[in-house]
């Protein structure tokens, strides 16, 4: 495989919950910036009209990221007004938890860890994974499309990177350029708090990890290869796995869908 699975922070058992919580608010910024959004429902509205679903699983929300958003505009462009959505994560952000279940209707963070190769939950309807796929090695992330088969459920996931084109040393050589990024985002982020400036400006260890993760990120994003290769080693099936690319910004956007046969 291309892809290179190098560490990121925000994956780290022992990283503070504080400086997780704030680096997943500062990509909720990003998405927002780059409309994310708006290419999402693009592709996921057909998809769910398709499948004659109305229930998202998403899985490794963090901080909830575009897909409450990607609701809302389903609902609205769509006319998918009985839409419901789940969030799930590893780490729930408790916080992010504690707002969304408080005044959203129809969108529920799911406060217990969930892992996504194998989420335990019997809810039926599509299951997402908003530019998280990436965190997954290689054999958690077959786990998670077997189980996805194996459920018959459809399947969506989105990267931001396409990692197909671009060489491995031009992740690198772009770190000053996502430390500057990073405290541009970070006057971004809402909500904006005191600590998040005391930690992006003067003692700036939130855009420096944002750097590293970021340029990390992108190397670990599976191929469109890459993805050939693990679907590749599923059990025959009538279950159909179609890989994609969209414009997006600067460059284009990967995803892949799982469509039950």
């Amino acid at each position: 495989m291309k892809r290179i699975h190098l560490f990121e922070f925000e994956d780290l058992p022992w990283f503070p919950h504080w400086i997780r919580n704030h680096m997943t608010n500062m990509l909720n910024a990003v998405h927002r910036l780059m409309g994310t959004a708006d290419t999402i429902a693009s592709l996921l509205g057909p998809t769910l009209k398709e499948t004659k679903q109305s229930k998202i699983l998403d899985l490794c929300s963090g901080s909830g990221g575009p897909i409450m958003e990607v609701a809302q505009l389903l609902r609205s462009n769509y006319d998918m007004h009985n839409l419901s959505l789940t969030l799930t994560d590893l780490y729930p952000n408790e916080q992010a938890a504690e707002v969304i279940n408080a005044s959203t209707d129809g969108i529920h963070y799911f406060t217990t860890p969930v892992d996504a190769t194998n989420p335990q939950l019997t809810q039926e309807g599509l299951r997402t994974m908003i530019c998280s796929f990436h965190h997954m090695p290689p054999a958690e992330a077959l786990k998670i499309l077997q189980s996805t088969q194996q459920a018959n459920q459809p399947f969506f996931l989105f990267e931001l990177s396409d990692n197909s084109q671009p060489p491995t040393w031009l992740w690198w050589i772009a770190l000053p350029f996502n430390f500057l990024f990073g405290l541009f985002v970070s006057m971004k982020t809402r909500p904006f708090t005191w600590w998040q400036f005391v930690f992006s400006f003067l003692l700036p260890i939130l855009p420096l990890f944002f750097a590293w993760d970021g340029a990390v990120s992108n190397t670990r994003t599976y191929t469109k290869k890459d993805l050939e290769e693990l679907l590749a080693q599923l059990p025959t099936s009538t279950y159909n796995w179609q890989i994609g690319t969209v414009k997006g910004g600067p460059g284009q956007h990967l995803y892949l869908k799982g469509l039950p046969g």
